[in-house]
């Protein structure tokens, strides 16, 4: 029951906006475990089903029911919304940091999530929109939206929103979700399938030979997506939607903080 939960807090971080559902699996310690199940799927499938099946069950729960609560809040109160994401995002850099820390950290690998941070502002802030929107997908266009998703999902730092928005998906997975588009949704679930797969593969062999290279990489890279939550739209000035946003931003703070408490409880 408890990963189911956890699940549905990681599916509502795979549709929100800077909010890396990747990360949250590394903040709730299943991030190692949920990878080296799926990369090794087929070694021994009684137990790994058993492991992944409430997780992923929590995550569907988690994208169905807030994929049409965020794609609502967004269009109709986008400023307050997204600076609620910063908030939660801004709370977990702690947590993933610890997280960073666990296996043999040094002062070298500062060096190494400096650069990983400058390459993800390259990345990710300088071209925001390289491509145009996508509404009406072929099939091969649906198929690459799940694997989009699944690689973006997977990898901490790179936040699905983000990327997404710039290969001109974004809009159509949000949309897909809140009006359950199965002609879409049905060759994208393929991609995510071949995505989760493949990516997991290659993550958990990366993890087992070189733990701390890889996730301070990965954080460099979280850093480097911050930015990327607020747009042009979201401008602070002296008006009531602003003293609106400063308090969503320190709600979501306070929330992140929260789930590391209880986190830290369960762990105990």
């Amino acid at each position: 029951m408890i990963n189911f939960l956890k699940g549905i807090i990681v599916g509502i971080g795979g549709i929100a906006p800077g909010l890396s559902g990747s990360v949250l699996l590394v903040i709730f310690g299943l991030y190692e475990s949920v990878i080296n199940s799926i990369g090794t799927f087929f070694k021994n499938i009684r137990k790994n089903i058993k492991f992944l099946f409430p997780i992923c069950c929590g995550f569907g729960v988690g994208i169905i029911i807030f994929s049409k609560i965020i794609n609502y809040f967004l269009t109709k109160f986008e400023m307050p919304t997204r600076y609620l994401f910063l908030g939660l995002i801004i709370g977990t850099i702690p947590l993933f940091f610890k997280e960073v820390k666990k296996c043999g950290f040094n002062k070298k690998y500062y060096v190494i999530i400096f650069i990983s941070l400058i390459i993800g502002i390259l990345l990710f802030n300088l071209n925001p929109n390289l491509f145009k929107q996508i509404e009406n997908p072929n099939l091969i266009q649906s198929i690459f939206l799940g694997v989009s998703v699944a690689t973006s999902s997977i990898i901490p730092g790179v936040d699905s929103a983000v990327i997404l928005s710039s290969l001109g998906l974004y809009e159509l997975y949000v949309n897909s979700l809140a009006t359950i588009n199965l002609s879409v949704l049905i060759p994208a679930f393929f991609g995510f399938v071949i995505g989760v797969l493949v990516v997991s593969f290659v993550i958990s062999k990366l993890l087992k030979s070189h733990y701390t290279l890889t996730f301070s990489i990965l954080f460099g890279l979280f850093i480097s997506i911050i930015p990327n939550i607020l747009n042009e739209n979201c401008k602070l000035g002296f008006n009531f939607i602003s003293v609106i946003s400063i308090l969503m931003l320190i709600v979501g703070f306070v929330i992140s903080f929260l789930l590391s408490k209880i986190e830290n409880k369960i762990e105990k």
